[in-house]
Formats: C-alpha cells, sequence, structure tokens
C-alpha cells in the first residue's frame, strides 16, 4: 500500500467527486494513482455508486487508503445525479471530478493547486487530458483530445471545452443549494455546464501540467456499441443548449480542421495513421446514427 499522510480532521482544499456504474476494477487504478500523489494537498476523495449491479472490491468498501474515502450508494438515477449527490456530501474549498477510468498523473494535484494559487480571478480549470496509448482504441483518444484540446484553447490560456474526466471548479463558484449538473441531461452533461458558463461570460483555465490519463478498456466494436447509446442520450442536452442560444458545437469547417490537424498528428508510422481511421470510423459513425435519430424525431412529430 502507498503511504502518505493526510489530516482526516481538517477541512481539505480539494474533494474529489468519482460517480461509478460497474467501473470498480477501473476505480480501483484511479484510487491508486491518488494514493500516489507527490506534493498534494489536502483532499477527500468521494465515490457515489449509482445503482451498480456489481459489488465494490473489499479494498474500496472498507476505505483502505491514505486518505479520507467515502463511499455513497443511491439508487440508478445517471452520472449527473451522482455527481450532484457527492457535492452535497463534499467539504473541499475546491472540487475535482474524475471518471472511474481515468488515473492522475503523480504530480496532477501539486500542478493543479499550484495554479489555482495563483490565478484568483479563475473559477474553473479543465485539467489535460490524455489517452491511454497501450491500445489502438487509446492512441484514437490520445490523438482526439491531445488535438482537441490543442485547437479549442484560447490566446489568454483559457479554453472552449470541459471534460468532467479532469475539471476543478471552486467551492464559491457553485450555487450549492442546486444542482451543479441538469440530472435531466444523462450525458454531454460536462458540454451543458460549458454552456452555461459560457453564457455568462466564462471559460474554463486550461491546466497543461495537471495531466488526467482517460483509459477506455473498450474495444472498437464496443466503443462503436456505446456510441449508440450516448448520442442517443446527449439529444436533451444539446436540446438544452439550443434553448439558450449558446453555440457549443465545432462547425463544419473546425471539424475538417480538427481532422486534418489529427492525421498530421498521426505521424508517418502505421500505428498512428490506423488510430486516425479509427477516428474518423467513430465520428463518421455519431454523425449517421445523430442524423437518424433526427429524422425519426421528425418523422414522429410529423405524424402526430
Amino acid at each position: 500500500m502507498i503511504q502518505c499522510e493526510q489530516n482526516s480532521t481538517a477541512t481539505p482544499l480539494f474533494s474529489i467527486v468519482i460517480p461509478v456504474y460497474n467501473d470498480w476494477l477501473p476505480l480501483e487504478q484511479c484510487l491508486q494513482s491518488l494514493g500516489g500523489q507527490k506534493n498534494a494537498p489536502t483532499f477527500e476523495v468521494i465515490v457515489v455508486d449509482d445503482g451498480s449491479t456489481e459489488i465494490a472490491s473489499e479494498e474500496i468498501r472498507t476505505s483502505a487508503y491514505c486518505y479520507p474515502l467515502t463511499l455513497i450508494r443511491q439508487p440508478h438515477r445517471g452520472i449527473p445525479s451522482a455527481r450532484n449527490r457527492g457535492i452535497r456530501t463534499s467539504k473541499g474549498t475546491v472540487l475535482l471530478f474524475a471518471d472511474a477510468d481515468c488515473r492522475l498523473g503523480i504530480n496532477c494535484l501539486a500542478a493543479l493547486n499550484s495554479t489555482i494559487a495563483h490565478s484568483p480571478q479563475h473559477d474553473c480549470f479543465q485539467l489535460r487530458l490524455v489517452g491511454n496509448s497501450s491500445s489502438l482504441v487509446g492512441r484514437a483518444e490520445d490523438l482526439r483530445l491531445t488535438t482537441f484540446q490543442s485547437l479549442m484553447l484560447q490566446p489568454d490560456a483559457r479554453i472552449r471545452y470541459l471534460n468532467t474526466a479532469g475539471f476543478a471548479i471552486r467551492r464559491a463558484r457553485l450555487g450549492i443549494e442546486t444542482d451543479v449538473f441538469d440530472p435531466v441531461a444523462l450525458r454531454a452533461e460536462d458540454t451543458l455546464l460549458l454552456a452555461n458558463l459560457m453564457q455568462v461570460g466564462e471559460l474554463p483555465l486550461f491546466v497543461p501540467d495537471a495531466v488526467v490519463e482517460h483509459a477506455i478498456p473498450l474495444s472498437l466494436m464496443g466503443c462503436l456499441r456505446k456510441d449508440i447509446r450516448s448520442v442517443y442520450l446527449e439529444r436533451r442536452a444539446y436540446d438544452i443548449i439550443a434553448s439558450k442560444g449558446v453555440k457549443i458545437r465545432v462547425t463544419h469547417r473546425e471539424r475538417l480542421r480538427l481532422l486534418w490537424s489529427m492525421w498530421k498528428a498521426a505521424g508517418q508510422d502505421s500505428i498512428g495513421r490506423s488510430a486516425w481511421f479509427v477516428l474518423v470510423v467513430r465520428q463518421a459513425f455519431q454523425r449517421v446514427i445523430s442524423f437518424g435519430y433526427q429524422c425519426l424525431r421528425l418523422g414522429f412529430a410529423g405524424n402526430v
């Protein structure tokens, strides 16, 4: 067991909220990465079990970690609801959101702490996300994340991007008496939160030294099956965003620019180019599924 020191009686600086739905094995690796942090500020971890059908491991259930860990179980209501539940339980000055399949770099919390301390004018912070390149799907994810974050980065170091796989916000910025994440938006709830921030002229500050690795344990076919469900569930979030009049989606020109940038970033090796083709397949598949759902909705509306 990794050794570290935490004062469990003091109010932690960070509250790290992680929703889980049957993701116990990747969660163990995520929690281990938190235990290995160097020069980290005080933090607590709140894991919200969103009605999993599988039982957490004994190590997680007995909280055998070197930092305060709270495990909360609720009926299956969706990830946004789980995150809201974690927020209400948290005590930290800064809320940090992560996913069960993420691993924080060894200096992640220290780098985030330094940026927050030196940026009193900012309330929201987007950590740098990378993919696990040990598989072709992971290499594609790394290519997507790296290129997208680079192109969405603004000249003032803020970023037109928000991903709760690694996102932090000061507690003082939140209205804790209300839900931070819309429980109706079962997917793309982080994009909806970004739209809410953009509506008031705010964007997250990008923290390039705070690295979070997002691992994808699925095969390409598994990813495509997940994409079908995700595209369907994301519709509600994008409907709400459209009603706000906030431009959040990339344009066709931006999408082509992204694909070209990803092609150049893929390099000359066959694995990099194969990863690019995986990206193109997934994005094309998502667009087709989205168009199909839209046609079904229009057809249903026309028959009513």
